[in-house]
């Protein structure tokens, strides 16, 4: 009887970790600054796993793993020589992905995600919190999207300049980012 009452307990109780997956189907832009103009770069490639818990009502309560990996040279401007420059300050040459990989999580009851993780970037890797908002859809895929304010020199890149230093990119730049992950 105690056996029963234990299964039955930990049946009503027991939440399921969901493996997601999304493979080039992201909406990635990193915005930034210069001397002379704002700028963007864009991709859609790049992978993201996650391991989500979702409770017997499908509502996601938990994230348990994530890893996020897009190859930099992906990330393209309206300029070709912008965007050789922008893969000399993160260094691809030696370090051709940008990544997250997840230390810890916190799901809030209104779908927002708090993490901490070790984002790597040029071959520097620091710790770094990221926010985001999580939705599980209809068809039980979960679209996710957020954004983190990145600072060039904290991953000991240079900001890139252009015309012999005349025109000066800031050093701050914004990722966002926007996925739906898939079973």
């Amino acid at each position: 009887m105690l056996a029963l009452s234990l299964f039955v307990f930990l049946a009503i109780t027991c939440k399921a970790q969901v493996k997601y997956r999304a493979k080039d189907d992201l909406n990635i832009v990193v915005s930034g600054t210069s001397s002379l103009h704002d700028w963007d770069m864009k991709t859609s490639r790049g992978e993201s796993t996650a391991t989500m818990v979702l409770n017997d009502n499908g509502k996601l309560t938990g994230l348990t793993a994530l890893n996020f990996t897009v190859p930099a040279e992906t990330l393209k401007s309206e300029h070709k020589s912008m965007d050789k420059n922008a893969y000399k300050a993160m260094k691809t040459d030696k370090n051709a992905d940008i990544s997250y990989t997840l230390s810890s999580a916190s799901v809030q009851p209104d779908g927002t995600i708090k993490c901490q993780g070790k984002l790597s970037i040029a071959g520097t890797t620091i710790e770094a919190g990221l926010n985001a908002t999580a939705l599980v859809n209809a068809d039980n895929s979960i679209s996710v999207k957020g954004s983190k304010k990145i600072s060039m020199k904290e991953f000991n890149m240079v900001p890139p300049t252009f015309m012999m230093g005349t025109i000066k990119t800031g050093n701050d730049v914004t990722v966002q980012f926007n996925l739906t992950l898939r079973k």
